[in-house]
């Protein structure tokens, strides 16, 4: 039986080992699997499935799961401009009127 000679490292001198998942495995990352979705706008989109894996394009539903709140919560309803939404309140105060014009405050105080 043989017995097999270890290589005496010189001092300062590391094991070079290539079998890691780590450091010398980065370096090689240099292909892009995802890119910017026309929707939604993040990095999102994958090139070669076409499918955006934060909102679901070219699907005509939006995807959402409620086992991510915060998901939710980031493109939920008052997130954006509310270009409806935000004069509703005031809307439903006066009962939905439109086509009329407001009195004017000197015509209004003559008359109380």
């Amino acid at each position: 039986k043989k017995k097999k000679k270890k290589k005496k490292k010189k001092k300062g001198e590391r094991e070079r080992r290539e079998m890691t998942k780590g450091t010398s495995s980065f370096g090689k990352r240099h292909s892009k699997t995802h890119t910017s979705c026309p929707r939604c706008g993040k990095i999102s989109f994958h090139f070669q499935k076409k499918v955006c894996s934060s909102c679901g394009y070219p699907s005509a539903k939006m995807r959402r799961y409620n086992w991510s709140n915060k998901a939710l919560r980031r493109r939920t309803q008052g997130t954006g401009r509310m270009r409806y939404m935000k004069s509703l309140p005031r809307r439903f105060k006066n009962g939905f009127r439109e086509g009329t014009q407001a009195k004017s405050k000197a015509i209004a105080g003559a008359e109380a």
